[in-house]
């Protein structure tokens, strides 16, 4: 993982800092580029393995079509409502297409820990219950950026 910061040092996350943001939210939003060149962005609900983004998505969406084409993207999960709450993570790269396609839970030793974590996660279940419609992507980010408003005290 490569954590490229120049501005907003005295903001940035620290490594468990950033792990514990990530393994606690639940959903990012995804951005993508569509066919005709201008950005897609949608909500989805995610994993954090502690170096990849495992996201879970219908594979009949305009998402799924789009990274097929282009694998690049960029995902940002962020919380807080007022200014010197504000916290974030932007991670970007390509994403990997793992299993099978849609998922319908055919033994995969990669998949057992994000499937873990999201069940737990998201469903309050210790197996991830597959329905035909989802499969994964991996994102192992190529640049981090973070911030935690927090850090500056209040203003």
């Amino acid at each position: 993982m490569t954590v490229t910061q120049r501005r907003g040092r005295k903001i940035m996350m620290t490594s468990g800092e950033l792990d514990e943001f990530l393994t606690t939210q639940r959903t990012c939003r995804v951005a993508t580029v569509s066919a005709d060149g201008f950005p897609h962005v949608s909500a989805l609900w995610f994993a954090w393995d502690g170096t990849s983004l495992w996201l879970y998505s219908v594979v009949r969406s305009k998402r799924w079509t789009e990274l097929r084409r282009d694998p690049r993207i960029a995902v940002v999960i962020d919380t807080g409502e007022e200014y010197e709450q504000l916290r974030g993570v932007e991670l970007s790269g390509t994403v990997e297409f793992v299993g099978e396609s849609p998922r319908v839970g055919e033994l995969r030793a990669e998949l057992d820990v994000p499937e873990m974590l999201f069940a737990r996660k998201n469903f309050g279940l210790d197996e991830m219950p597959h329905d035909g419609r989802h499969a994964w992507m991996r994102l192992t980010p190529q640049k981090i950026v973070s911030w935690d408003f927090r850090k500056l005290g209040s203003r």
